[in-house]
């Protein structure tokens, strides 16, 4: 098991690497980190199924939202990977673990992928080192996965990783593009316990 005390994930960060891919922390200082980041929450399939709180709209907002994402690392409280080609170094897409409580010992889980690499099981395989991680090294009992009803490709992906449908949420989540009206979601969830489903 591993250890759940508080202290910052970036000190060192962790990298992962399997499946032909590799996991690294986000830099906000690096110029292509910003630029991927933007321009993966500005891509309209991630704004038809995601309303960050920072909506990102320029290299600034970006910088931001990105910064922020790796204070969460630095305060212990989340993790979010840039997920690259393992060979070529090449950003494909990002899984990230947040809203982590250390007394109940669980997170939540989120993932998207850029639109040159759908189609290649890049969440699937991310999410499978991700998970891993977040059990074996990191000590978490519990990680959730939402998304919003109707995003089957992303129940897809959950059920693969072996979190199954737990219910539906209503009003849980932020309607495309607003902040002031809501959806329901599906809640998936897998526990420490559950064994780890083949790929």
């Amino acid at each position: 098991m591993g250890d759940i005390r508080k202290r910052s994930l970036v000190d060192p960060a962790p990298e992962l690497r399997g499946h032909g891919l590799r996991l690294r922390i986000w830099d906000p200082e690096s110029e292509s980190d910003v630029e991927n980041w933007l321009r993966a929450r500005t891509d309209p399939e991630f704004r038809r199924w995601n309303t960050p709180l920072i909506l990102d709209e320029d290299l600034d907002d970006a910088r931001a939202s990105l910064a922020s994402h790796v204070h969460n690392a630095v305060e212990g409280t989340g993790m979010p990977f840039c997920v690259t080609d393992e060979v070529t170094g090449q950003t494909l897409g990002h899984v990230g673990i947040g809203e982590i409580s250390r007394p109940l010992r669980c997170g939540r889980v989120g993932y998207w992928v850029l639109p040159e690499a759908r189609g290649r099981k890049v969440a699937t395989l991310a999410l499978m080192l991700a998970t891993r991680w977040a059990f074996t090294d990191f000590g978490l009992h519990r990680l959730e996965l939402g998304h919003a009803l109707g995003h089957t490709a992303s129940c897809r992906i959950a059920e693969r990783c072996g979190f199954p449908y737990e219910g539906t949420l209503r009003g849980a989540m932020w309607e495309a593009g607003r902040q002031d009206a809501f959806r329901d979601c599906h809640l998936h969830a897998r526990l420490a316990t559950d064994d780890e489903p083949p790929l």
